[in-house]
């Protein structure tokens, strides 16, 4: 516990309650999910930049999705595995904390702008496709995916610096694997009612201001395929959906439950499932969406592999 009036200078993460032996188990489990969102997002990565059939604005998105989604894990996971081999809690330095919020609230709000991005793209190929490469130039979607980086990184800037402007004497202790902000507003000994309330509105602008423009753009969509003719012609058009579609469920799905409440301090447990929702599971799982249903991509895959089998008998 901190005196009345002062604020802490380093923090102390709680990470996961339970026994050593559980510990364990969780940091084989969060290992391996680690290992495979590295591996399955890079070589997304890596296809979609050499070869040429990917080259679309569509798996020009989905690269970019990629790298977030790796940077996304690779800000929280290390320190909660770390924190799992660790007897006792763990101790994170100020700066540390900062950084790890703003790199954690900035690259989500990048990727819910990409997500809408990208269902405007797909409302554009189905419903408008004559027109789609007049559209979703290459000279537009460099401009999207720059707009977004930056905008997310912008807009993080206020709702971190006025956290940490808090004073935080209550304890130093997060009851969180990582600086959770809904955490650190619980041990400021300042009224929050005011920030709050402001974060809850900036999360319904972000998450609301990408989510309008996907529930539009797939209105249009589903509108149109289920105006084609034929059962393969309407499976095709929305095969070139599902992925993203999958994706927004899950993403927004989470998020809307974690940001957009007015109050931020609910339960610790109740933020701790959510937050591996977050930064671990849909990492993870945004491989397997975007390859499992997509001829193109598991054609890459197929003829890669191939040609690194050759590599290596030659």
């Amino acid at each position: 516990m901190l005196g009345n009036h002062s604020s802490a200078t380093e923090f102390y993460l709680l990470g996961f309650p339970g026994s050593r032996e559980l510990h364990h188990i969780l940091f084989a489990i969060f290992f391996f999910f680690y290992s495979v969102t590295l591996m399955g997002n890079m070589v997304i990565i890596v296809i979609v930049c050499v070869d040429r059939r990917l080259q679309s604005p569509m798996y020009f998105f989905l690269g970019h999705l990629s790298a977030l989604e790796i940077l996304v894990t690779t800000n929280i996971v290390p320190m909660m595995l770390w924190g799992l081999l660790l007897p006792g809690m763990q101790t994170v330095s100020l700066a540390a904390c900062v950084t790890q919020l703003f790199l954690y609230l900035s690259l989500g709000t990048t990727e819910f702008a990409l997500l809408g991005a990208m269902a405007v793209d797909r409302y554009v190929a189905v419903c408008n496709p004559l027109r789609y490469d007049i559209i979703m130039n290459s000279h537009t979607c460099i401009w999207v995916v720059i707009m977004s980086w930056v905008f997310g990184f912008l807009f993080q800037i206020w709702p971190v610096y006025a956290t940490f402007q808090l004073t935080f004497c209550k304890s130093n202790v997060v009851n969180n694997f990582f600086c959770d902000r809904g955490q650190l507003l619980k041990l400021s000994c300042n009224n929050t009612l005011f920030i709050e309330f402001i974060l809850f509105l900036m999360a319904v602008f972000v998450l609301f201001g990408s989510l309008i423009p996907t529930i539009i753009s797939y209105s249009y969509i589903i509108s149109t395929i289920l105006k084609i003719p034929s059962a393969s012609g309407r499976r095709k058009a929305f095969s070139t959906c599902a992925s993203h579609f999958t994706c927004v469920v899950i993403g927004y799905g989470s998020c809307l439950f974690l940001y957009v409440k007015p109050k931020q301090t609910q339960a610790a447990d109740y933020n701790r499932v959510v937050s591996l929702m977050v930064s671990v599971v849909t990492p993870f799982l945004n491989p397997f969406i975007f390859t499992l249903r997509n001829d193109k991509v598991i054609e890459a895959l197929r003829d890669g592999a191939k040609h690194w089998c050759q590599l290596f008998r030659n």
